[in-house]
């Protein structure tokens, strides 16, 4: 048995298709485009890349990008001050800041400032507590983006033994909400879970996001699993570049599991679409 690849890639590239032709239609009626606001603060490599990817999804589909780079200097009251004014700039409907900050910043307190009808990023309390609550409302975006790739490739849910690893805000509380939002049977899993293997190997879906390379490995998987890799590491090589791998051990893994995402090109450019999913679906309720 070899896996069948969950192409996020060609999902995202689907979803942000359709998404540019609907923009298209509904500036002829509003006269104005949607607009995204990425926060970024300091020179953090890896941000910087993310950020750009953002900016050149936005100019792709054609919503507006409103981001704004600022100095690792930067106080968190200056920022607080950014956001307040975001929140009643009618041009944008959509705020993110980008994480990590800076040591100085207390990144709660400025997400709790975003505007929650305005939230990008899904993780404001009061959209963590409709989802709680199993309410409509702006949903995290990588959780929501796994969702996508689970329901383009009719992986049934209902009644199924998934299991998550990882148990962050970010990730694992959302994603196991969702699963049981959709009658999946969800066991969350974590660094203290005794007897791991165990666990893992009776998940008929296995989300992995933990943020350690390659922690996966194939006699942790059951046959014929569906395994979603959510992880993003970079390894170092000889050549200094660097290669990306994800939490689970893709090579091996393949040769047990029935479908799996591949690190990347899964769950990465899925977070990235949902992104704008979320600021399309403000812009419609704002605008």
């Amino acid at each position: 048995m070899v896996a069948k690849i969950l192409d996020g890639k060609g999902l995202a590239k689907k979803i942000q298709s359709r998404l540019q032709g609907e923009i298209a239609q509904q500036i002829t009626l509003k006269k104005r485009q949607p607009g995204l606001a990425v926060l970024m603060v300091g020179d953090n490599p890896a941000s910087t890349v993310y950020v750009r990817n953002k900016e050149k999804a936005c100019q792709r589909i054609g919503m507006a990008s409103y981001g704004q780079h600022f100095p690792a200097n930067t106080t968190q009251a200056q920022l607080e001050e950014v956001i307040e004014e975001l929140n009643e700039d009618s041009n944008v409907h959509g705020i993110l800041v980008q994480l990590p900050l800076p040591d100085h910043f207390d990144s709660v307190a400025l997400l709790h400032k975003i505007a929650p009808h305005k939230d990008a990023d899904g993780l404001h309390p009061n959209n963590l507590g409709k989802l709680v609550r199993g309410e409509q409302g702006l949903r995290s975006c990588t959780p929501a983006g796994v969702m996508e790739i689970l329901q383009e490739y009719d992986i049934e849910l209902a009644g199924k033994k998934a299991v998550v690893i990882g148990r962050s805000i970010l990730v694992g509380k959302p994603i196991a909400l969702m699963l049981l939002e959709k009658n999946a049977t969800v066991t969350m899993a974590h660094s203290r879970t005794i007897n791991l293997k165990e666990v893992t190997r009776e998940a008929d879906i296995l989300i992995a996001a933990v943020g350690k390379p390659e922690i996966i490995t194939a006699d942790m998987v059951k046959a014929g699993a569906v395994v979603i890799d959510v992880g993003i590491n970079r390894l170092p090589t000889e050549d200094g570049k660097g290669r990306l791998v994800g939490d689970v051990d893709s090579e091996k893994v393949k040769e047990v599991a029935g479908y799996i995402t591949p690190v990347p090109g899964g769950v990465g450019p899925m977070t990235v679409t949902m992104l704008l999913q979320n600021t399309y679906e403000s812009y419609l309720e704002l605008a």
